[in-house]
């Protein structure tokens, strides 16, 4: 996707040959327009699916997710990372690892919004191992529900994530994949 590797060059931050910072658009203030480019090309990519509904991860999986929704014209959810007083019971827990926040946290999703046989396509911002993935696919399969595909925004092909996920039979679409964050600069792959 063009517009979205031009945004990396132009506005992602290299830290480390490990973290790439791209708050400018995606993770802190984000850019609509991008967001709603984002999801036709989602779209496009899962057409030959038959999707019921999008799931994410609080928070930076929330803007191109419910873009993605919106152009599918399917519910969006969102899994919590907070606890909630008013989701306390019956819900789905699952306990999953950042690696840019270097923490464990557990997300949380009512049992009342994925019913079994319903088709999920799973949409997050940022994939380096695969954690936040394989809880979101977790929890559809704990609901009998079907992960109809897993939709990146960033890939960080140099980490494993997509190689798990792919070698554990998911479908993984990611719209830029990067080989490499070395020397201050992004290098995509192929």
């Amino acid at each position: 996707m063009q517009l979205l590797k031009q945004k990396v060059l132009n506005e992602g931050i290299v830290l480390s040959n490990q973290v790439l910072k791209v708050d400018s658009f995606l993770n802190h203030q984000m850019d609509p327009v991008l967001m709603k480019e984002v999801g036709k090309e989602f779209k496009r990519l899962f057409a030959d699916q038959s999707i019921d509904r999008v799931l994410t991860i609080e928070s930076s999986g929330i803007a191109p997710g419910i873009m993605t929704a919106l152009e599918l014209e399917v519910p969006l959810i969102f899994a919590r990372k907070q606890k909630s007083l008013t989701l306390r019971e019956d819900i789905f827990v699952e306990k999953v690892y950042s690696f840019t926040k270097q923490e464990s946290n557990e997300i949380t999703v009512s049992r009342k919004f994925i019913q079994p046989g319903e088709r999920v396509l799973i949409i997050d911002d940022f994939l380096a191992n695969g954690e936040a993935a394989f809880g979101l696919a977790r929890i559809v399969e704990q609901a009998g529900a079907e992960v109809a595909g897993i939709g990146i925004v960033i890939e960080k092909a140099f980490q494993p994530g997509g190689r798990l996920l792919k070698e554990a039979g998911y479908r993984v679409e990611s719209l830029v994949r990067i080989a490499a964050l070395d020397n201050e600069t992004v290098t995509f792959a192929e």
